[in-house]
């Protein structure tokens, strides 16, 4: 819906730039911006006015009036004012904020300009280094996801041991105590080493098939091919997880930005939320964790505000990145990525997933794009 307004937001306010990559707007707003708020405001503070004689939000204006007050009324008017302007004034003056304003009025009285200062965090300024010869760089040494045969051949000795070591916790748990008293001292295991000392059963297509799910492996060819298939995907996927964290670190490293505290706290509030999920699924409490660490919620939130920092400078550099090689998500996978979580998530707020989606997607494109600098 289109709107008019009866002032300039670009002359009636004023940009000061503070530490922190933090604005300042100060100005101030006609009395006619706010009177053209005042029905809403009383709709809005009379929904729950309950009044003798009168049905809830249904009382007349003129009652209504003289039961809030006019200061009360004049508050919400301003409430709304400074809400609705706020984007006009961001727009005017090219401001990229962050998060929510803190907002101090200087001036109201009836029939009089509102004055008001808004302080935000905004985007700070962000000098990216040669990312693209940082990763030619990095990619020349990727770490091999190659499986030897050897590799197999490590990986089935673990498994035979762990086998031979849960027979013999079998064989234990049906003996008397006189035989257990008789057993000898190399025949307990207490540690890694006794495990490794472990005589392992040849292996057999009968012993290929006693491992694993019953009908998992036909026989030693078999156990060979499938385990080397596991091993295959496992090793790609850590050395593509190595690769991508020696790639960012490298690129971070290099990158000048001055976090915005606003960026940390969201990326700390993340993982602190992660950390109550995992807790959850572990019938474990917050509470009862960080007395078993013996730390309080704020040590802990000090102890991770490097790793929150590091983070948020992180995603400042792959947005940039993005930025600069006009790279955006596919609008159709994102939609598509929405929708599937919108249905695990039902009470989600669906424009906070959609650009979680987007973010999620976009970071997945750079980091393709900087793996693939040749």
């Amino acid at each position: 819906m289109s709107h008019n307004h009866s002032v300039d937001f670009k002359k009636a306010f004023t940009v000061e730039k503070l530490d922190g990559s933090q604005v300042k707007i100060t100005g101030e707003l006609p009395y006619a911006e706010l009177e053209s708020e005042r029905n809403a405001a009383l709709v809005a503070l009379g929904k729950n006015v309950e009044i003798d004689g009168f049905r809830k939000g249904h009382v007349p204006t003129k009652v209504l009036e003289k039961h809030l007050g006019e200061m009360a009324i004049l508050a919400e008017m301003a409430e709304r004012a400074i809400s609705h302007a706020y984007g006009h004034i961001l727009e005017a003056h090219d401001i990229d904020a962050i998060g929510h304003p803190k907002i101090e009025l200087t001036k109201v009285a009836p029939n009089n300009p509102l004055g008001f200062t808004a302080t935000v965090a905004v985007m700070p300024e962000i000098e990216l280094p040669d990312y693209k010869a940082i990763a030619k760089k990095i990619n020349a040494d990727k770490p091999s996801g190659d499986v030897t045969d050897e590799d197999v051949e490590k990986q089935i000795n673990d498994i035979l041991r762990q086998k031979a070591a849960y027979e013999r916790l079998q064989k234990k748990a049906a003996m008397s105590d006189e035989e257990k008293a008789a057993e000898k001292e190399e025949d307990v295991i207490q540690s890694e080493e006794d495990l490794d000392k472990l005589e392992i059963p040849e292996l057999t297509d009968e012993v290929a098939q006693s491992l694993g799910q019953p009908g998992q492996f036909e026989g030693v060819a078999d156990l060979k091919t499938k385990l080397k298939e596991h091993l295959e995907i496992e090793k790609k996927n850590e050395a593509t997880a190595k690769h991508r964290g020696n790639l960012t670190d490298a690129i971070v490293d290099e990158t000048s930005v001055e976090i915005p505290q606003i960026m940390i706290e969201s990326e700390l509030q993340q993982m602190q939320a992660q950390m109550q999920e995992d807790l959850e699924r572990s019938n474990l409490k917050l509470d009862d964790y960080l007395s078993h660490i013996k730390k309080t919620k704020e040590e802990l939130m000090k102890e991770w505000e490097p790793a929150a920092e590091k983070r948020a400078k992180l995603q400042m550099t792959l947005n940039e990145i993005a930025r600069v090689e006009k790279m955006s998500p596919d609008k159709d996978k994102v939609e598509e990525q929405t929708k599937i979580l919108m249905q695990r998530f039902k009470d989600a707020d669906e424009q906070r997933v959609r650009l979680y989606v987007a973010s999620v997607l976009l970071n997945e494109d750079v980091m393709q794009m900087l793996e693939e600098v040749k």
